[in-house]
């Protein structure tokens, strides 16, 4: 009986994903609930699992199609023989007169017969085998992606003790260990990764270096990244105001608070919540920024959902602090760990994304001292910030070095004037330099 895989429901707003990689190829034996390809869609990447038993008979679409909803990727022929039993397997049960070993054989064996046997153990290439397998299996969508496009396999990756999944940091390292060659950059038919060698001339001996390129398929996340910011520079009058915030008050009230808020909360005491509870406090007092347009109408929000952006191997993502009006620093501090974990393994989900009504992004942390954030539609504000750095300052009549950061406001200039965008920020700068007037309004 013919069992058809179909794409599932991928999730509110999203319609379409791209198939990104197979796990099994036709005539595998698969089994209910086993992986058997990914796929990937503009904010999260999806394993699709059999939900019958049998042989995979037929794959539909290939690597790198576009598929929508209800498509077919596969048929499975449910009960269907299991693969082939091993050459091994099938030896065994041979005549013994079939399995009787050569004269160049017999003298191997007496030759190792000195050596301890080796009961139970599986040979090297089932081990290697076994291994890459529960390697795949471990490895989060992202990390298997790295993996094939560095040419890295998965069975050398080393876990920390404390790790259950194999990420993309893990395939960096190992990438980065094997001195930048891998296993796509060398040469087919050499037995290990060559260096580059000059190419001689045509028109004498001297050598040229040898350019290389390398052409990648964008994942459908990062041509969605990139569709939604040109949209977002087609759509939206982006305007950008500047400021910049002494963060003495915040850097000397960390360092107080910074032992006992781990050792209650179990998390640090960062800067990012800070900015979240002075934004929301003055998003109160300048609701505009806390809005969107649709059509002729500006649609007004009184709750405070606000996106976080984090780093991912495959680009930038804004997992959403929801309530955040509600929530304590360490709550703050905690939503914002855990979606970078997420982030990291691959493991953010749909729901971890949607909505939004106002976006901070820290670039500072990759140490940028200054940029010019781009909306996240169809919010019409974000706040950018960057590197805490020492810088000389008036303060009462004398110069002196503060830690000082730059702060950036993107805004809708459709419905957001100038006056309100520059108070909006000058009121973040005032909490933010007084802690203390910052609890109070928290």
């Amino acid at each position: 009986m013919a069992i058809k895989i179909v794409v599932p429901e991928l999730g509110e707003s999203v319609l379409e994903a791209t198939v990104g990689h197979w796990r099994k190829n036709e005539g595998d034996h698969v089994s209910p609930g086993e992986v058997v390809v990914e796929l990937e869609t503009d904010k999260v990447d999806l394993e699709v699992g059999a939900e019958h038993e049998g042989v995979l008979a037929k794959i539909e679409r290939k690597e790198g199609e576009d598929v929508r909803i209800g498509d077919v990727l596969a048929i499975i022929e449910e009960g269907a023989a299991a693969p082939a039993p091993a050459p091994a397997k099938a030896a065994a049960s041979q005549p013994e007169k079939a399995m009787a070993p050569s004269p160049a054989a017999k003298g191997a064996s007496a030759a190792s017969s000195t050596a301890p046997a080796a009961v139970g153990v599986p040979k090297p290439a089932a081990s290697t085998e076994a291994q890459r397998l529960t390697a795949e299996q471990i490895a989060t969508p992202s990390a298997r992606r790295l993996a094939r496009e560095r040419g890295v396999n998965l069975a050398e990756v080393t876990l920390p003790e404390s790790a259950v999944r194999v990420t993309s940091e893990e395939v960096r390292q190992l990438a980065a260990s094997a001195g930048g060659v891998t296993a796509k950059s060398a040469p087919q038919g050499s037995g290990a990764a060559a260096t580059p060698r000059p190419v001689p001339s045509p028109a004498g001996p001297q050598a040229v270096p040898l350019r290389r390129e390398e052409r990648t398929r964008m994942s459908r996340r990062r041509m969605t990244i990139a569709q939604r910011l040109v949209e977002a520079q087609h759509t939206a009058a982006i305007l950008t105001t500047f400021n910049e915030i002494d963060m003495s008050g915040v850097m000397e009230f960390r360092k107080r608070q910074k032992e006992a808020f781990k050792q209650r909360y179990g998390v640090n005491l960062g800067v990012v919540s800070f900015f979240v509870k002075a934004s929301i406090a003055a998003l109160k007092q300048f609701p505009r920024l806390n809005a969107e347009v649709q059509g002729d109408e500006m649609v007004l929000k009184h709750y405070y959902d606000i996106g976080v952006a984090v780093g991912a191997s495959e680009g930038l993502v804004v997992p959403i602090l929801r309530d955040a009006d509600r929530m304590s620093f360490a709550e703050i501090e905690m939503g914002v760990k855990e979606y970078a974990r997420k982030a990291q393994d691959g493991t953010l989900t749909l729901a971890d994304l949607r909505g939004g009504t106002f976006s901070i992004t820290n670039g500072g942390v990759f140490g940028s001292l200054l940029s010019t954030p781009i909306l996240n539609p169809p919010q019409v504000g974000i706040l950018g910030l960057h590197k805490i750095q020492e810088r000389p300052v008036a303060s009462s009549g004398a110069v002196v070095l503060r830690p000082m950061m730059y702060v950036a406001l993107s805004y809708d200039h459709r419905i957001v004037d100038g006056l309100e965008a520059v108070q909006f920020l000058v009121r973040v700068k005032e909490l933010v330099e007084e802690p203390a007037a910052l609890l109070l309004e928290s």
